[in-house]
């Protein structure tokens, strides 16, 4: 990266809240990934001389928080160490820091870092991942708990997704190029659970949500290429799904009631109405096929513009390459409101209305007091 090391402002409250999160924003986006918290007394404004408790300086990282009642977890990079790092809530004060091993070091986009991933912690324990490692797990002391190599991965950007603390399992969604899958490990031990493959899911850096329905047990919902993925959370089985979501997804989905929100933006192609027709495999093997029947990426028009297709980087395009591709240029930009549950797909049923101006490609949408909000990618926000 080209910025080993940068300054970062926790702003804390300038009076205690009145009204703690019963959950302490302890995973990605706070609790169940909804952007919103329910404490009180809250400053309106902040900046570099106001309402600001401390100031710690910090290595470079790409995590947000995690809280728990007295503790900030966060993970960074540091030259070539990766680092957990745990601050005092309350003054600032750094109280352990501790570096994971690095066996390797996977390909990154400009906008990604080796430490992007946000931690998660139950109170008691935190759990970390790192893509040039895999997940490891530590007591509030810094004590090392256990740890669990995974990868090498080969997401285009690199890996995003965050881990999910789900009954006693730690839960991470491992979308990439090829062999997605999304993997339970016991808390306690590190020991997997269940892996489920996501043969559809395509380089997407969506961190899941949970959702309970009446009477029944706990479901661990998912955003991918294509498809919102609804698994059991005791067992990993796939149960309900819809389709029609983007080839590529970032964001986290939102709920309100029984409906959940999600935004998915692959290109400017994407906008309904504006795809182009891709011709099918034959055609194109046909017309631009070498010796042997082999087409390769070199040989299509504005073949450096289309690398992505090339899923596993051999410079071949295969015949389901070539439909991933037809599938992602034919998908749709948009934020869709689909009514939660079911069994098998409900896409039919369960798709209450799809929105496509103006679709943000990385920020997650919020919403609150039945008000749904988008943030574009260059800041500006919007309300429905």
């Amino acid at each position: 990266m080209g910025r080993p090391i940068a300054v970062v402002l926790l702003l804390l409250l300038a009076r205690p809240a009145d009204a703690p999160d019963p959950e302490n924003w302890s995973r990605f986006r706070g609790p169940n990934g909804s952007g919103i918290s329910v404490s009180r007394g809250l400053p309106i404004e902040f900046g570099p001389a106001k309402n600001v408790v401390w100031k710690t300086e910090l290595p470079f990282g790409h995590s947000s928080p995690a809280l728990t009642r007295d503790r900030i977890f966060l993970t960074a990079a540091r030259r070539d160490q990766l680092v957990t790092m745990c601050l005092d809530r309350h003054t600032g004060r750094m109280l352990w820091e501790r570096n994971a091993p690095r066996p390797r070091v996977e390909k990154l986009d400009a906008r990604n870092g080796p430490a992007g991933p946000t931690p998660a912690s139950d109170g008691r324990n935190v759990y970390v991942f790192f893509a040039d490692f895999g997940l490891l797990s530590y007591d509030m002391d810094g004590r090392e708990r256990w740890r669990v190599p995974l990868g090498p991965f080969n997401n285009l950007y690199g890996m995003g997704a965050s881990p999910v603390l789900v009954d006693d399992k730690i839960v991470l969604t491992c979308d990439q190029n090829t062999d997605s899958f999304i993997i339970a490990l016991g808390q306690r031990d590190g020991r997997v659970r269940w892996k489920t493959v996501r043969p559809e899911a395509h380089s997407g850096h969506s961190t899941p949500i949970l959702y309970t329905p009446a009477g029944g047990a706990t479901q661990i919902v998912i955003p991918g290429s294509f498809l919102l993925t609804a698994y059991a959370a005791a067992t990993g089985e796939k149960i309900w799904w819809v389709r029609g979501l983007s080839f590529e997804l970032k964001s986290t989905p939102v709920v309100s009631g029984d409906t959940l929100y999600i935004n998915g933006f692959g290109s400017p192609e994407n906008q309904p109405g504006a795809q182009k027709p891709i011709p099918p495999f034959e055609e194109v093997v046909a017309q631009y096929a070498g010796a042997g029947g082999r087409l390769l990426l070199s040989d299509l028009p504005n073949g450096k513009a289309r690398f992505w297709i090339d899923l596993d980087s051999n410079g071949e395009v295969s015949r389901s390459e070539w439909d991933y591709y037809r599938a992602a240029m034919a998908s749709e930009n948009g934020m869709l409101a689909i009514r939660l549950g079911g069994t098998g797909d409900v896409t039919d049923t369960n798709v209450r209305w799809k929105y496509h101006k103006a679709v943000p490609q990385l920020p997650s949408p919020l919403i609150y007091a039945n008000v749904l909000y988008m943030v574009n990618d260059g800041g500006s926000a919007r309300a429905a």
